[in-house]
């Protein structure tokens, strides 16, 4: 197998507010199910994580004065460099949070023009996943990005539970979605290895390990 292959960056975009934060979990979630997508075709991402509630008063500033501070600067030539974007945050008000709008606001509107980009959000009920196309895919669209069709909600419940019937669990919407960017990323792609012997089908394949909501996040914290 080659190994000139170029690694592709991807930059992600983190509004949760908390510390541990689902909104983070999600995306480390997002960003090892497109690592093991992209394992199978010999690459490794070179991967940036931002986290936006360390740059809240950055941001405050720049919308006012309409001058960035510089790592702010740095971080917004970071996400429109990047080769893919993965987008995540918090539902408030049966919306995106204002951060992470306020983020967003600052992209210029051709930066982002035909980037890949992986949408995610958390809430407490399923009740907020319409936030997906009814507020953050009509922004990226505005930004020209290319939002690849499966965005990803995670309730409270989906977290070590089984999940809608209609929406498969959590585990299997992350992998789809990782899926569809790992496939929009520059770079040659090679078929992957049979994964199931003669006759198995893939339907088979063994549903990931559930681990409790509470028992990942307390995991995240410092020690």
């Amino acid at each position: 197998m080659s190994t000139s292959m170029p690694a592709p960056r991807i930059v992600v975009v983190s509004a949760g507010l908390s510390q541990p934060s689902s909104t983070r979990l999600l995306a480390d979630r997002l960003v090892e199910a497109v690592r093991r997508e992209l394992a199978r075709e010999g690459r490794e991402p070179q991967v940036q994580v931002v986290e936006l509630r360390e740059l809240a008063t950055d941001i405050a500033g720049h919308l006012v004065t309409g001058f960035p501070a510089p790592v702010l600067r740095q971080v917004i030539g970071d996400v429109t460099g990047a080769d893919a974007v993965i987008a995540v945050t918090p539902v408030f008000a049966a919306s995106y949070s204002g951060l992470f709008k306020s983020f967003f606001d600052l992209i210029e509107p051709d930066a982002l023009a035909g980037k890949p980009v992986l949408m995610g959000a958390t809430g407490g009920t399923a009740r907020h996943s319409l936030v997906l196309d009814h507020a953050m895919r009509p922004l990226f669209s505005y930004l020209h990005a290319t939002a690849v069709p499966t965005a990803v909600y995670a309730a409270s419940e989906d977290w070590g539970g089984t999940g809608d019937p209609r929406t498969e669990t959590l585990p299997r919407r992350v992998d789809r979605a990782a899926r569809e960017l790992a496939a929009l990323l520059p770079g040659e792609r090679v078929s992957p290895a049979p994964e199931h012997g003669a006759g198995e089908s893939a339907d088979a394949e063994e549903e990931p390990e559930v681990v409790p909501f509470a028992q990942q996040l307390a995991a995240l914290r410092p020690r």
